[in-house]
């Protein structure tokens, strides 16, 4: 951790002793919300010549205002986490995250690969919030098991979108200055900050940009789900990279029904893979032909865990609109509280005891 429990980071945030995976919980001491903190070097080599005295403070402001503003223009959804701050402090820059109660995907998905209809329905989560920032012109550029947390309904939820704005941004600066395309070396430097930054994880290196690298990322987790594994090697990168350029992902045998759609989703040509409002139908597909989690389990077939809630957006008391989940209403079939082998008797016995009031009151009819 950079900073101790109980210490206040950026003015404004107060980490608590629980880490969640390369982030920090905290807890917003302006609006009382529980953030996620990530904490990322600003190296001295941000400004030539500098190096010695440690990095630029303007320079480290600069890199938050960017990844600020490549955050800031996302929709809000309510499968999309809500960016909240990039700020630069000394030879840090912090970004802060909505953080909602429940774990991270990263979390469940090591505890072992996931049932296709489970898998399914998280993708379909994620498709959403995907859908949304796609068609307001955005790519999210950071879609990964890390990014996402699956709340106490069951439902799943993307973030990483200001991280991941920011790790690109400190990357980018890491190459040299100037906004024009990167020249060779630049680029060989933005390889080898991204490299390091980020490491050999399949999700972030698609070949290309733009919301098709999204939906490479897409399939990359599903696989990663599916399986347990990344669909490419990971042990380091020239290998990981090599196998992403060769398109030779791995075998599909543990994806189950979703194995089409993966294979779809990892194709090397951009254009030969399906967009984010198609892998959406084809989701709704499959999990509309699941079996619901109630009754009995035919043998070798995969149940949805929790029946999919549904709510209005309400306000939050100290933030953008978010959407609050309400439980539907579920009509249950109340057995009879009678055994079935009682029925027939009771019936008899109430057919006599009808018999018997009828001849008394004939017999005081004709007395």
């Amino acid at each position: 951790m950079r900073a101790a429990p109980g210490q206040v980071v950026a003015g404004r945030y107060r980490l608590t002793d629980h880490p969640d995976g390369r982030g920090m919980l905290a807890q917003d001491q302006q609006t009382g919300d529980q953030v996620l903190l990530y904490a990322l070097d600003l190296p001295g080599l941000l400004v030539p010549g500098r190096a010695a005295a440690g990095p630029d403070p303007a320079h480290g402001e600069w890199i938050a205002r960017r990844a600020a503003a490549a955050a800031e223009c996302a929709p809000e959804h309510p499968r999309l986490l809500r960016p909240v701050e990039a700020v630069a402090e000394e030879d840090l820059l912090w970004v802060a995250e909505e953080r909602p109660p429940g774990c991270s995907l990263a979390a469940l998905a090591g505890a072992g690969p996931l049932p296709p209809y489970r898998a399914a329905e998280i993708a379909a989560d994620l498709a959403a919030g995907l859908h949304e920032l796609h068609r307001a012109g955005l790519a999210h550029g950071n879609v990964a098991p890390e990014s996402v947390v699956v709340c106490e309904d069951g439902a799943a939820l993307l973030g990483g979108l200001l991280l991941g704005a920011a790790e690109e941004e400190l990357c980018a600066a890491l190459g040299g200055p100037g906004d024009a395309a990167p020249t060779p070396l630049q680029a060989r430097r933005i390889l080898d900050a991204r490299s390091l930054l980020l490491g050999p994880r399949a999700e972030r290196w698609a070949l290309e940009t733009g919301p098709a690298a999204d939906c490479w990322a897409l399939g990359v987790l599903l696989y990663r789900l599916l399986t347990g594994r990344a669909p490419y090697p990971e042990d380091d990168l020239p290998t990981l990279l090599a196998a992403i350029r060769a398109g030779h992902p791995g075998p599909m045998d543990g994806c189950g029904p979703l194995a089409p759609l993966v294979e779809r989703l990892l194709r090397s040509e951009a254009a030969a893979r399906p967009g984010i409002a198609e892998v959406r139908r084809e989701l709704a597909t499959l999990i509309g032909a699941a079996p619901e989690p109630y009754g009995p389990r035919p043998q070798g077939v995969q149940e949805l865990p929790v029946r999919r809630p549904r709510g209005p957006l309400v306000r939050h008391p100290n933030g953008p609109a978010i959407r609050r989940s309400r439980p539907e209403r579920v009509v249950a079939h109340r057995p009879s509280a009678l055994p079935p082998a009682l029925l027939g008797p009771l019936l008899v016995a109430g057919v006599l005891v009808l018999l018997v009031v009828a001849l008394v009151l004939v017999v005081s009819l004709a007395g």
